[in-house]
């Protein structure tokens, strides 16, 4: 059971119960930053212009490089299906 809930995940990913928490805890806080500046942003524009961008686009180049197979994958914002098309 303990093996199950703890420990099954954070092997699947090539690491140790520790590893996995200081790596999901160090994104998770980014995240809450990153978040946060967009908040402020969305009050006061013309602070964190770029704060949570940045953070997300660190965060997912962080995960590919984590991940081999991944990393081999163009990026996500630039698959056709994540384009927006505008009619006019």
């Amino acid at each position: 059971m303990i093996d199950r809930f703890f420990l099954s995940h954070p092997r699947s990913v090539g690491e140790s119960y520790g590893e996995h928490a200081a790596t999901a805890s160090r994104f998770g806080f980014s995240m809450i930053v990153g978040g946060a500046a967009c908040v402020v942003h969305a009050i006061l524009p013309f602070l964190f212009a770029r704060t949570a961008s940045d953070t997300v686009k660190k965060l997912y180049t962080q995960m590919k490089a984590r991940q081999p197979a991944f990393s081999k994958e163009r990026p996500a914002f630039q698959q056709p299906e994540w384009q927006i098309e505008y009619e006019i």
